[in-house]
């Protein structure tokens, strides 16, 4: 099994500080939000693990490797936390540029190679998880037991008219179909896709085959082939029967705009006995 990270957007919504620092370098108090990804896959016991980048992202590269001065320092002072603090991943982290933003389909293309003939799970960093299991555990357990392509899910009960709503066959198991943003009472389903995908090998197969059709569909019209996604190819795997869903255990947190970036840092931060109590004394402050 091998862990893909697509994080090679320009992060606009960010902007100023997303124009020299990558938005997937934001952190969570210490720990930028892509540690939290790399972290979850180490942790379900996926070590080979590719991020696809793109050329103003080179303080990812050098954030995962060793840093030899410090660690001569920590060394020299017996500085032994601090030296477990800077220590890189265990895990072999490569790096993949994807030189044009032509979509997460065409990102996805550039590591086809790479992958091989492995399953992989696909992550946007966007999205971290909390829990006691890692979320993607729960979806090698899930491929394990079906030996299908596996979308991540929560369950909700209210409005779904925001989130793409999955169509759940008659087994109860797999999936039909993605509905985007239906009209309230439209909804096939609760079940929502949060984003996060395991593909079996085939996954690379149609998505090279769509992107050859979304090629020729451009020049036919005599234009330059736009932005390309992953919807195709996870169509193909639908319409064969080859996709189930899993009802992931946990907290999703969302850090794809600043509101949702400071909710998790402080939800990040209440985990933490030092750090709750500085949020206990600002609430305490705010209620007088």
């Amino acid at each position: 099994m091998k862990g893909i990270i697509v994080a090679a957007g320009y992060g606009t919504r960010f902007l100023p500080v997303t124009k020299t620092i990558p938005k997937e370098m934001l952190p969570l108090v210490t720990i930028p939000s892509i540690q939290f990804i790399i972290d979850e896959f180490v942790n379900s016991g996926i070590t080979d693990i590719v991020i696809i980048s793109s050329r103003r992202k080179k303080m990812m590269e050098d954030y995962f490797d060793r840093e030899v001065e410090l660690e001569s320092v920590f060394l020299r002072e017996g500085k032994t936390r601090q030296l477990e603090a800077i220590e890189p991943p265990k895990a072999n982290i490569a790096f993949v540029r994807q030189q044009k933003m032509m979509g997460t389909g065409h990102a996805l293309l550039q590591v086809k190679e790479w992958i091989g003939k492995d399953a992989c799970v696909v992550a946007y960093p966007d999205d971290l998880h909390m829990g006691n299991v890692p979320l993607a555990a729960q979806l090698i357990k899930t491929w394990e037991l079906t030996g299908c392509s596996v979308m991540a899910s929560m369950h909700e009960s209210g409005d779904v008219s925001r989130y793409g709503v999955l169509s759940i066959a008659a087994d109860g198991k797999h999936v039909n179909g993605i509905v985007e943003k239906p009209a309230p009472g439209k909804e096939p389903s609760h079940e929502v896709s949060i984003g996060r995908y395991l593909y079996a090998p085939e996954f690379f197969e149609h998505l090279a085959e769509g992107w050859a059709l979304h090629v020729a569909e451009a020049e036919k019209a005599g234009k330059t082939p736009g932005e390309y996604f992953h919807v195709y190819a996870l169509n193909k795997l639908m319409a064969a029967g080859k996709v189930v869903y899993c009802r992931t255990e946990g907290d999703r947190l969302d850090t794809g705009e600043p509101a949702g970036y400071l909710d998790a840092v402080l939800r990040y931060a209440d985990t933490q006995p030092e750090l709750r109590a500085v949020i206990d004394r600002f609430v305490k402050d705010r209620s007088k």
